[in-house]
């Protein structure tokens, strides 16, 4: 190998060790640590193979991020590789501006909806969990991150994005314009669905959904409810520890959720004395785009046999990352704490299964969804053959 050559992959094979190190490919001991560096000297070889043998001579900043943006990509999509420049920005908590367009993504292939939040201009303009974003204002997104994606979306209140959305099996995609809003926390909004049958909607665990929760149930209680549907469809927004006290409310005993660090013995969140004020049977409404605070919050319920839960599985999103410096300025962000359900069982890239299952109906883009809402009319039939039992 040239000088050159080998000086270059002295110096780019610092981060990639870190992020061997770091990122997942040391398991278990001697074989893994084996298993590292094969890898390490294929990399190298690879390099030696651009930097000698290339047709032209090749720009080593582009073909090095490739290589990093490429390893964060056999992980989840909520890990990335993040340049100096994006690292300074996520440091600093920098934002494009305080409008958003009430999406939140993952990554399957393309950038893919979660969920619209109710109310949010994305909502506004139909778009619906598991709907897949080609391209961000003409730019196609088959390369672009979570962490990137969620950024191009912001942007000043007023100001518009382009989104090419692609749905199901349609051949055709649709671009969408999108004018971005300043957007306030979603509250929890209850109603009687039937004489004694409360309808609780959370789109958004804030630090307010357990007050609003209890709020909107003793009302509905007073209207005349003995039991609770709790809708989490596109429910996809929100802080996990939010979605923990929310359970608290209905769980009176008992594990919540198991934390999961790699190397560590799983860490229970258990209820404590004071938990379980809304004792009424509960059935949840689950979909894809049940995620995060949501499905952690529908497992609490459900291990605890607390309340049933009817629709699809949930995404499988219930992770936190954290961010590595690397010496370069660039860093990785990482998922480095995942939840368990209170049986054990993993939710991040799992999902939660339902009790009763029930597809979301397929919808042409611009359709409505159709009535009646075969998943709310399941659950009451599912809570009155419960109360029938008892």
């Amino acid at each position: 190998m040239k000088s050159r050559g080998r000086l270059f992959v002295l110096a780019v094979s610092i981060p990639i060790i870190a992020f061997a190190v770091i990122g997942g490919f040391m398991g278990n001991a001697m074989a893994a640590k084996q298993d590292s560096y094969q890898y390490l000297r294929i990399f190298e070889d690879v390099v030696t193979r651009i930097l000698n043998d290339y047709v032209e001579e090749p720009k080593i900043d582009d073909v090095m991020a490739g290589a990093m943006h490429g390893l964060a990509d056999g992980l989840d999509p909520d890990s990335a590789y993040l340049t100096a420049q994006q690292t300074k920005s996520h440091e600093q908590n920098e934002s494009a501006g305080g409008g958003q367009t009430g999406i939140e993504l993952t990554r399957q292939y393309y950038l893919r909806v979660i969920a619209a939040r109710d109310g949010s201009p994305a909502a506004k303009a139909g778009l619906q969990p598991g709907d897949y974003i080609r391209a961000i204002d003409g730019q196609s997104t088959r390369d672009t991150t979570v962490f990137q994606g969620m950024r191009l979306l912001r942007g000043k209140p007023g100001t518009t994005v382009r989104l090419t959305v692609l749905r199901g099996n349609a051949v055709e995609p649709h671009d969408v314009q999108i004018v971005r809003e300043a957007l306030s926390a979603a509250p929890v909004r209850g109603r009687m669905v039937a004489t004694d049958t409360g309808y609780l909607r959370i789109a958004e665990f804030s630090k307010t959904t357990s007050d609003e929760l209890r709020s909107e149930a003793a009302a509905l209680r007073k209207s005349g409810a003995t039991r609770f549907i709790v809708d989490l469809r596109g429910t996809a927004f929100g802080d996990i520890d939010a979605g923990l006290g929310a359970a608290r409310l209905f769980v009176p005993s008992g594990t919540l959720a198991f934390r999961q660090e790699r190397g560590k013995e799983r860490e229970p969140v258990a209820a404590a004395s004071g938990d379980g004020a809304l004792n009424m049977p509960v059935a949840v409404l689950t979909d894809l785009g049940t995620s995060g605070a949501a499905e952690i919050f529908a497992a609490a319920l459900k291990d605890n046999k607390r309340g049933s839960l009817i629709g699809e599985r949930t995404l499988g999103r219930a992770g936190q990352q954290k961010l590595v410096r690397l010496p370069d300025g660039s860093s990785l962000l990482l998922t480095h704490l995942t939840y368990l359900t209170p049986g054990g069982a993993p939710i991040h890239e799992k999902g939660v299964t339902p009790d009763v299952a029930v597809e979301q109906p397929d919808v042409e883009f611009g359709d409505a969804l159709p009535t009646p809402d075969k998943t709310l009319e399941k659950a009451l039939e599912h809570l009155t053959s419960l109360a029938k039992a008892a």
